[in-house]
């Protein structure tokens, strides 16, 4: 039948995209460095030293989940290619169906697999810190700011993965005025780094009695949660504590002792801030790690020597700096400004499905 010859054909086009694909995993070095840790890990006093035995353990996993992921593709690709013969040997429409399907999500997979393969920076496996700041525009701003941070969550949830809320400062009347969390999963701060930037709506405001249209600016950072041994020095003179009484939902402790923390690093004019945690000794705690990854993330974006270099963002949340535009009026579409990529379903990418913005940055 001419169905199974237009599907053998769509399945043979496929096959050097896989095998350029495992390629561009390296899974011949891959499989060599496996076996050198898996020796390493069988060899006597391995767990002496704890934190190093739990590394080379990580890094087993991560090694192990590559070659799985390629071999899952390859067997995928031989049972459709297996499958289309057989249904055309037997001219079987009843398989049709099934080559259908499994055609789309193999070629699913296949493009995950090949974006995960752009994700070689030495943070992108990393959780991601979020920080959400309202521009000007009172209410309107600030709703927009609460807008994006449930996009994100709702991101966050699609790919089963966790969040939690770090900092929460509410708006006057509505939204937020500034939030940060941290969102763990495999490759979250590689996906999301893209997102680093103004975002800018274009919408008949809710709070406009007149029912006029308003553009609303929000900035969101991205920064990757990095581990405490990361040689990065922040001296206790360059830093300002303050304490306060936290805020919004975060439970009994909110509101009944000075427990938040505000960490202003002095030379950058960078401020962080944690309120979520019980006490105010983890709330500086994880405060810290969010001021080092932001420190680390500047001075590798940009490609600074020391921390010193660093001046502090200078990200104007206004017009003329957007990365992306959210248009709900006088039509919808979201548009890239960095790589022209859009969708005209706003209300999908508002519900977190914002996947083809980020493959499009990282292909680009």
């Amino acid at each position: 039948m001419i169905q199974f010859d237009e599907y053998k054909q769509k399945i043979n086009t496929l096959k050097p995209v896989l095998d350029s694909l495992k390629t561009a995993m390296k899974l011949d070095d891959a499989a060599v460095e496996l076996k050198s840790l898996e020796a390493e890990s069988a060899k006597d006093g391995f767990w002496n030293n704890l934190e190093n035995s739990q590394k080379v353990l990580q890094k087993i996993k991560q090694l192990q989940n590559k070659q799985t992921v390629y071999e899952k593709l390859d067997n995928s690709w031989s049972d459709l290619f297996t499958l289309c013969q057989m249904g055309a040997e037997e001219n079987d429409e009843s398989l049709l169906t099934e080559i259908e399907d499994g055609l789309s999500a193999f070629t699913k997979a296949l493009e995950t697999a090949r974006l995960e393969t752009l994700l070689s920076g030495e943070y992108d496996n990393n959780s991601a810190i979020v920080s959400f700041h309202a521009g000007a525009g009172g209410t309107e701003a600030q709703d927009w700011a609460q807008m994006l941070y449930r996009m994100y969550t709702r991101w966050a949830e699609r790919h089963g993965m966790k969040y939690k809320i770090l900092d929460w400062l509410d708006g006057e009347e509505a939204g937020m005025k500034s939030a940060s969390i941290q969102i763990d999963g495999d490759n979250a701060y590689g996906l999301l780094k893209s997102e680093n930037g103004v975002h800018r709506l274009v919408r008949i405001s809710p709070f406009d009695s007149s029912g006029r249209r308003h553009t609303s600016f929000a900035a969101i950072e991205i920064a990757p949660l990095i581990s405490d041994d990361v040689a990065l020095e922040i001296k206790s003179e360059d830093l300002r504590v303050d304490t306060f009484r936290a805020s919004g939902a975060g439970g009994q402790h909110v509101n009944k002792t000075e427990s938040a923390v505000r960490l202003t690093h002095l030379p950058t004019g960078l401020v962080v801030a944690c309120q979520m945690e019980r006490s105010q000794h983890q709330n500086k705690e994880v405060a810290m790690r969010m001021l080092r990854s932001k420190l680390l993330e500047i001075k590798e974006r940009e490609h600074l020597d020391k921390i010193s270099d660093i001046k502090g963002e200078q990200m104007k949340i206004e017009w003329g700096s957007q990365i992306r535009n959210y248009v709900f009026m006088p039509y919808t579409l979201v548009k890239d400004t960095r790589t022209n990529y859009e969708e005209g379903n706003v209300n999908a990418v508002m519900d977190g499905e914002i996947d083809g913005f980020i493959e499009a940055y990282l292909s680009s």
